[in-house]
């Protein structure tokens, strides 16, 4: 099927059935539009992570920029919330494979944030076909059958945020001057282009997740993105609404600034608990004194993460902007009705602090959590739409709280085992098309799996990698457990030979002595 390309565009996947539509001409003159002007600076933003990266590995540390300090200090707000974002108690997240779309604007959540990034494995197919996904439930004529179930939109639905890939990931099927476009590009441009319109026109708007930013320069490039964007399309300036993922720790450094450069595009900010944690590991691997304890003790009430959520939710609400709870990683377990009290207890927990502490809403993963959620966030907001008027004076947080890593202990043979056992269960799932998936009764995605890796990785260099019956944590210990612990995913997984590849890529990401920056990178070489 021959698509009309821009001049020096080349598209290397498969044109499906369908596909063409999506990859429209005028759709395609946007991504190259986009692509030409904006991918200098995405590389030069790229080289500066690497410039900070070596420098904290040197033993250099993080604070808050002393060249920003009039924007921390100033006192602006962001550009007023559209009624449609008005009221995000509960935001249900998955990829954009059709059930789960389906599911999701169906599962009475006030939101849903639909993944082309973390919990979608970004192959060719994936990325168009959730388009396709995404433009029949944005026009209702979204249906499915399938094991003799049908699957259609209920009159009620969730508000649609769509999360585009971070900068860091290419879409190696579309060359634009013989070169890689931005994958992130790529899923914007597309959306907007067939989309944008027809949302205002139900009501609602092109809104947006920006995952991974490390820096407020990173959010200055998806404003200007955004501007260019609606001037080529016709829409008034502020049309695109974004939230932004604080899931850096160096991010949480310019929280005040990420919103100042999106203040006309703000839809305020989410503490993304599990890539935070994965940050913090990774930025401070080389850092003789840091050494976080097994990853399920390592909570919202370790002094490092609540200093954060607050610093998160006070800079929101100063600001005017929504501040967005993160994930709770339980979900429903069937059949155990023991196992599922004590998940359902560790959720409401969660959902109950984040409402208590002022949060406007919060993230769940599952269709089953959404009353639970909502009713935690209804007892504090009754009848209000956010708690905007919560401004948490009390909340001091300094640079030394936001890097008051604990706890560091305990480090047991099960956590370490829980890691490997993880990170192959989703490296194979991954391989075979599914970034969403659920294991030992949690909903892991990609960032569960990158603090799996790096766990080990770093329990191995550290000293303080030391497990609490005495023993060091070794590439020897680590390989020795890898094969054992591949024989129980496939008990649970199926012999399927993705796993068998994602064991060795586990091994050499955890043992090799050059760390990778995302899991995601090399594994998309093989997809």
């Amino acid at each position: 099927m021959a698509l009309q390309l821009p001049a020096g565009m080349q598209i290397t996947g498969d044109i499906k059935p369908g596909f063409d539509a999506i990859l429209s001409p005028e759709a395609l003159a946007l991504v190259a539009k986009l692509a030409r002007a904006f991918e200098p600076r995405r590389l030069e933003l790229m080289a500066e992570r690497v410039t900070v990266a070596k420098r904290l590995d040197a033993g250099g540390t993080l604070d808050f920029l002393p060249t920003t300090k009039h924007i921390r200090e100033g006192d602006w707000k962001i550009a007023p919330i559209p009624k449609a974002l008005e009221c995000r108690r509960v935001e249900i997240t998955g990829p954009v494979e059709r059930k789960m779309v389906i599911n999701a604007f169906n599962s009475g959540a006030d939101a849903y944030m639909t993944d082309f990034e973390d919990s979608n494995t970004p192959n060719w197919d994936n990325q168009v076909s959730g388009h396709i996904n995404l433009n029949d439930a944005i026009r209702r004529t979204i249906s499915l059958e399938q094991n003799g179930k049908s699957y259609k939109l209920n009159d009620k639905i969730a508000t649609l945020l769509v999360r585009p890939r971070g900068w860091h990931m290419e879409e190696k099927h579309v060359l634009l001057d013989g070169k890689r476009i931005s994958g992130g590009i790529f899923d914007f441009a597309l959306f907007m282009v067939h989309n944008a319109k027809e949302l205002l026109a139900r009501g609602a708007g092109p809104y947006f997740y920006l995952p991974k930013l490390e820096s407020h320069l990173e959010a200055r490039l998806w404003n200007d993105i955004f501007v260019m964007t609606q001037q080529e399309l016709g829409l008034a300036q502020g049309t695109i609404k974004a939230t932004v993922l604080i899931e850096t720790i160096n991010a949480a450094f310019e929280m005040d600034e990420i919103l100042y450069e999106l203040r006309e595009h703000s839809a305020g900010l989410n503490a993304g608990r599990w890539d935070y944690i994965f940050s913090c590991i990774k930025k401070f691997k080389l850092d003789k004194n840091f050494c976080l304890a097994d990853r399920a003790k390592v909570t919202m009430t370790a002094p490092f993460m609540r200093s954060y959520a607050l610093l998160l939710l006070k800079t929101c609400h100063f600001r005017g902007a929504p501040a967005m709870g993160g994930m709770a990683a339980l979900i429903p377990i069937k059949n155990d009705p023991e196992k599922n009290a004590i998940a359902m207890g560790g959720v409401q927990v969660d959902k109950a602090r984040d409402a208590d502490d002022g949060y406007d809403g919060g993230w769940v993963a599952h269709p089953g959590l959404v009353d639970l959620a909502m009713t935690e966030f209804k007892r504090v907001l009754g009848d209000r739409p956010n708690q905007f008027d919560k401004q948490r004076p009390d909340v001091h947080v300094a640079a030394a709280d936001l890097l008051n890593f604990k706890p560091e202990t305990p480090i047991t043979e099960a956590g370490l085992r829980y890691n490997i056992n993880v990170g192959i269960h989703y490296l194979g799932a991954w391989l075979a098309g599914n970034g969403c998936v659920p294991i030992h009764n949690l909903m892991e995605d990609a960032a569960t799996a990158e603090i799996s890796r790096s766990q080990v990785w770093q329990w191995i260099r550290t000293p303080k990698g030391v497990l609490d019956d005495g023993r060091k944590v070794t590439v020897e210990m680590v390989r020795g457990l890898i094969p054992q612990e591949l024989v129980k995913v496939k008990e649970i997984a199926g012999n399927g030979p993705t796993y068998d590849r994602a064991a060795q890529i586990f091994e050499q990401m955890s043992t090799s002595d050059d760390f990778a920056e995302f899991l995601t990178l090399p594994l998309y070489e093989e997809i």
